[in-house]
C-alpha cells in the first residue's frame, strides 16, 4: 500500500497546477529560500542585500504609499518616485481651473514649494517575523471557529501590544495560506508628505482608459514626491519645522536599460490574488460577477465620459472618478477572456478530481479532507443570490452620488428614531450631513445634476431588470402601477422627486433639524428605495454570507493544507494580501494572437504614431515633439539612439503593486511598474507564462522627462546615476 501512496503521489504532483519559473510573490524574509534560482536567472546580489534586519538592504527603499501603490527613496533626501496614477488624487486636490496641474504639470523650483498633501502616508517596514506558532497557541482542530477566531485575535493583540511598547512603530500580523500561517510586519508610518513633481495628464496618463492594461504602451506614469519627518528623523504630522527625511538606503539608478532576457525584479506590495480559488469560485467569477460588474459601469462610464467633453471644468471633475470606474472596468474584462482562453473552470475541476481521490485514499486523509469539495459547492451554491445582491448594492445602488447621500440622510434619520442616541449625537450628525450636502450643491450642482440622474437612472434599470424584479415584491408593484411606461421612467421620477435634486427643499428640511423630521426624511423616494434594499440586505444577505464566508475561510484553510501536503516538492508562494513581496522574472516578449508577436519595449516614436489632437487622451505637448524633433534625448538614449518609454517582464505582479521599483541583476532602479497587459490580467487567479507580462516605465523616460522636458534637473541631482 505504501508503495502505492509514494506512486499516486508522484503522479498528482504532475497533475497540480504548475508553478511556472515567472510565478510567485515571495517573502523577502524567506527569499534565501530563492536566491539560488534567482542566482541562476542572472541576479547577481544575494537574498541578504534585498532585505536585512542586521543593515541597511533594499527593503528600507520601498514603501506602501497611501493605501493601495508603493513607492521607492532615490535620494538621501527621501525623494519618493510612484506612478502619476498613484498620485493622481493628490495632484487633482491641488489644481483648479486657474492653477491646473493635472493637465499642465507641476514641477517645485525647491524645497519651499513642494506641496503637503493631506491624508496620505507612506509606510516602511522596519522588520517582519513568523509568528505562527505565537498566534496559533492554545489552537486545536476541534474548536469551534468562533472560538478559534477569538483566541487567534487575543494572540494576536498580544503580540502586536508586546512588539510596539516603547517604540513609535506600528504592527499588522496577517494571516497566509488561509490562516494555516502568520506573519507580523512592524511598520514605521510617515504622515508629511509632499508633491514635488508631475507630468502633464498627456504624459502621465497618455493613452488614457483606452490604452489602460493594453500593450504597446507610451505612458509617463510616474509622480515624485518627498516624505518629510522630525529633526531626528522619526515621523510626525505636517510642521514647517519637520525636514526632508534620510532614509537608510535610497536605490541607485541604471540609465543603461535593459534588455530582452535580461533579469528583473518587482519589490512592491501586491494587494490580491487567488490561486487556490476552487472551481465554483471561478465559475462565478467568470459567468456572473465580472460580467454584471462590467455592464454596470459601462453605464456609468457613458455618462461620465460624455459630460467629459462638454467643458475643461467637467473634465477635471470627473477625472479621478472615471480613472477609477475604469481600472476595474477594464481590467475585468481582459480577465473574463484570459480564464475563458485558459479553460480554467474545467482546469479546477480537473485538479479537484484528483484532489478527491488523494483525499480518499487513506481513512486519516478522508476523515481530514474527504468531503471538502462536496462542503464547497453547497456553501457556494448557497452564496449566489447574496453575493450577486452585494454586487449590485455596490456597483448599482451606490452608484449616483444622490444614492450615497440617501445613505447619509438613511443614517440620521435612523438615529432620529433611535432613543438611545443623544440629542447631541442626532445634532452633530445633522449638521455635518447639512454641511456636507451644501456643499455638494454649491459645487456646479445643475451641470452635475443631469450626469448624476443619468447614472441613478441607468444603473437602477439595469439593477431592476436583471436583479430585483422577483426579488422584491413592493418595486415591482410601483413600477408596473400603470403610471410607468417602463423602470427608466420610474427611477427618473424618483430622482427629480427627491430633495436630493432640490437643494432648497433639502436645505429648508435639514438646516434647523429635529428628531422629529425622521419621518419626513423616511418618505424620500431614494432614500426610501436605499432603506428598503438596504435592510434586507443587512438583515438577510450579509447575516448569509458572513455565516458562509466564515465556513468557506475554514474549509479553504484546510483545503490549501491539504494541497500542501500532497506536494512536498512544489513551494508554494501566499496569494497576495498587500505585504511586501518581490517577483522576480526577465524582459521578455510575447504572442498574443496568432501572427503578432510585441516587442518587449516601446520608444517616443511610438507616442508621435498616437498622436490625434482631436482625441484628448492622445494629445502631444507641444514641448515634448520639440524635443522629440530635435532628437534631443541626451544620455536617456539607448544604444540605438531611441529614447525608450516603457518595458515588459515577465514579473508576476498585480493591483498595489503600481508604483514598485523594478531592478536590475545588481539591484539598481531601471524602471517603475505600473500596469500588467491586459491578456494577463487572470493572473489574480490563473497565471499563464506565455501571456502574463508587468508593464513598467522605463526609468531613462522618467528621467528625460524631469530633466529635458520639465527643466528640473535639481531632482536629477539629487540621485545616484550609474550606467
Amino acid at each position: 500500500m505504501k508503495k502505492k501512496l509514494l506512486v499516486f503521489g508522484f503522479l498528482f504532483s504532475m497533475l497540480l497546477p504548475s508553478l511556472y519559473a515567472d510565478e510567485g510573490m515571495w517573502l523577502p524574509l524567506l527569499l534565501k529560500k530563492k536566491e539560488a534560482d534567482m542566482q541562476k536567472n542572472g541576479m547577481r546580489i544575494t537574498a541578504e542585500d534585498i532585505y536585512s534586519v542586521n543593515r541597511s538592504s533594499l527593503k528600507d527603499a520601498v514603501m506602501l504609499f497611501g493605501g493601495g501603490c508603493t513607492g521607492e527613496f532615490v535620494s538621501r533626501e527621501g525623494l519618493v518616485l510612484t506612478n502619476h496614477h498613484c498620485g493622481y488624487s493628490y495632484i487633482v486636490s491641488h489644481s483648479t481651473v486657474e492653477r491646473d496641474y493635472l493637465t499642465n504639470g507641476f514641477w517645485a523650483a525647491n524645497k519651499s514649494e513642494e506641496l503637503p498633501c493631506k491624508g496620505l502616508s507612506v509606510t516602511l517596514l522596519v522588520y517582519m517575523e513568523d509568528v505562527t506558532e505565537k498566534v496559533l497557541e492554545g489552537v486545536n482542530n476541534d474548536m469551534a471557529e468562533k472560538d478559534r477566531a477569538a483566541l487567534i485575535e487575543k494572540n494576536i493583540e498580544n503580540i502586536k501590544k508586546k512588539a510596539t511598547e516603547n517604540n513609535h512603530y506600528q504592527a499588522i500580523i496577517k494571516p497566509f495560506y488561509y490562516g494555516n500561517q502568520y506573519f507580523m510586519y512592524v511598520n514605521e508610518v510617515f504622515t508629511d508628505i509632499r508633491l514635488v513633481g508631475a507630468p502633464p495628464s498627456n504624459i502621465g496618463k497618455f493613452g488614457g482608459d483606452t490604452d489602460n492594461w493594453m500593450w504597446p504602451r507610451h505612458t509617463g506614469d510616474f509622480s515624485v514626491f518627498r516624505v518629510y519627518a522630525d529633526k531626528d528623523g522619526k515621523p510626525r504630522d505636517y510642521s514647517k519645522d519637520n525636514v526632508p527625511y534620510k532614509p537608510k538606503k535610497y536605490l541607485s539608478i541604471n540609465i543603461s536599460g535593459a534588455k530582452e532576457g535580461d533579469f528583473t525584479f518587482v519589490f512592491g506590495y501586491p494587494g490580491t490574488t487567488r490561486q487556490f480559488l476552487t472551481s465554483q469560485a471561478v465559475d462565478f467569477v467568470q459567468n456572473v460577477e465580472d460580467p454584471t460588474r462590467i455592464k454596470l459601469r459601462t453605464e456609468c462610464l457613458n455618462v461620465y465620459n460624455e459630460a467629459m467633453q462638454k467643458s475643461p471644468a467637467q473634465r477635471l471633475r470627473y477625472a479621478s472618478t472615471v480613472a477609477s470606474i475604469a481600472n476595474g472596468w477594464k481590467k475585468w474584462q481582459g480577465e473574463l477572456k484570459g480564464l475563458k482562453r485558459m479553460n480554467a473552470i474545467d482546469r479546477k475541476k480537473a485538479f479537484e478530481r484528483d484532489f478527491n481521490k488523494w483525499a480518499n485514499l487513506t481513512e486519516e486523509n478522508r476523515e481530514r479532507y474527504g468531503g471538502l469539495l462536496a462542503d464547497f459547492d453547497k456553501y457556494y451554491s448557497q452564496s449566489i443570490e447574496a453575493k450577486k445582491s452585494y454586487i449590485y448594492m455596490n456597483e448599482a445602488l451606490l452608484a449616483s452620488d444622490a444614492m450615497l447621500y440617501a445613505l447619509r440622510l438613511l443614517t440620521l434619520a435612523d438615529i432620529s428614531t433611535d432613543e438611545s442616541v443623544p440629542e447631541e449625537n442626532v445634532k452633530e450628525n445633522a449638521e455635518n450631513t447639512y454641511g456636507y450636502l451644501m456643499e455638494y450643491f454649491s459645487q456646479d450642482y445643475e451641470n452635475h445634476k443631469k450626469v448624476d440622474r443619468d447614472i441613478f437612472v441607468r444603473t437602477m434599470t439595469i439593477f431592476y431588470n436583471d436583479f430585483a424584479k422577483d426579488r422584491y415584491v413592493w418595486l415591482k408593484k410601483n413600477i408596473e402601477s400603470g403610471k410607468y411606461d417602463n423602470a427608466e421612467a420610474y427611477f427618473a421620477d424618483v430622482y427629480n422627486s427627491s430633495l436630493l435634486s432640490n437643494p432648497k427643499k433639502a436645505e429648508k428640511l435639514l438646516k434647523k433639524y429635529k428628531r422629529k423630521k425622521a419621518e419626513e426624511l423616511m418618505e424620500d423616494p431614494m432614500v426610501e428605495i436605499l432603506g428598503a434594499v438596504l435592510s434586507k440586505f443587512r438583515k438577510v444577505d450579509m447575516v448569509e454570507l458572513n455565516g458562509i464566508n466564515e465556513k468557506l475561510d475554514s474549509l479553504y484553510r484546510v483545503y490549501v493544507e491539504g494541497i500542501m501536503k500532497m506536494d512536498t516538492v512544489k513551494e508554494f508562494y501566499p496569494d497576495a494580501n498587500l505585504t511586501l513581496r518581490v517577483a522576480y522574472g526577465n524582459v521578455k516578449s510575447y504572442k498574443p494572437r496568432d501572427g503578432v508577436e510585441y516587442m518587449p519595449y516601446t520608444t517616443i516614436e511610438g507616442i508621435m504614431e498616437k498622436e490625434n489632437p482631436q482625441i484628448y487622451d492622445y494629445v502631444v505637448e507641444k514641448r515634448l515633439k520639440q524635443l522629440y524633433n530635435a532628437k534631443d534625448y541626451g544620455v536617456y538614449a539607448n544604444e540605438k539612439g531611441e529614447l525608450p518609454v516603457a518595458f515588459i517582464a515577465s514579473n508576476h505582479t498585480t493591483g498595489g503593486n503600481s508604483g514598485s521599483p523594478v531592478l536590475d541583476a545588481d539591484g539598481n532602479l531601471i524602471g517603475i511598474n505600473f500596469d500588467r497587459n491586459w491578456e494577463g490580467t487572470m493572473s489574480d487567479i490563473m497565471y499563464d507564462p506565455d501571456q502574463c507580462r508587468n508593464i513598467s516605465l522605463d526609468i531613462r523616460y522618467c528621467l528625460f522627462i524631469i530633466d529635458k522636458f520639465a527643466g528640473a534637473k535639481h531632482l536629477i541631482d539629487e540621485m545616484t546615476i550609474v550606467k
